[in-house]
């Protein structure tokens, strides 16, 4: 009796593997961010004068409960840049077609600043995406000036 309990607990916990990959698994949703290079103009402002950030070096999209975690990091030409955000495309945040898509901005030095190294010059910016705003998403897409990257389900 207890050799079956045995043998069917293990037959059952084998199967376990087949969910943690499949795409029924949430945390499954995202893979990782793939980058592509964009055509926009480099000096691109949004409305409060902020710019694209030069170029996008990292993306992740991490589920949490309620929703995802999208995080961002990014490279200006100079130091000095700052006022990193995360701006929808479309300011109801709706997906195109099952694109949500944001654009990297951020607020140019007063005054001019040294290059230096990559990792002195680098910004993050964070948005939390509720389930709400994920229904229906199929790709999240930043936008930078150089290029962009892109997590699919």
């Amino acid at each position: 009796m207890r050799l079956a309990l045995v043998l069917m607990l293990a037959a059952s916990l084998g199967a376990c593997a087949t969910v943690r990959d499949s795409r029924v698994n949430p945390f499954n949703w995202f893979g990782g961010a793939q980058s592509q290079p964009t055509t926009t103009a480099p000096v691109e402002q949004v409305a409060d004068g902020r710019a694209l950030v030069d170029q996008i070096t990292r993306m992740e999209l991490k589920r949490r409960p309620g929703g995802a975690i999208l995080t961002v990091a990014g490279l200006p030409p100079t130091q000095g840049w700052w006022d990193a955000e995360l701006v929808p495309q479309d300011q109801d945040e709706i997906p195109a077609d099952g694109v949500l898509t944001y654009r990297f901005v951020v607020a140019k030095p007063d005054r001019p600043t040294r290059q230096s190294t990559p990792q002195s010059r680098e910004l993050t910016a964070g948005r939390f995406l509720s389930d709400q705003t994920l229904a229906g998403v199929r790709r999240v897409v930043v936008v930078g000036a150089r290029n962009s990257m892109t997590s699919s389900r």
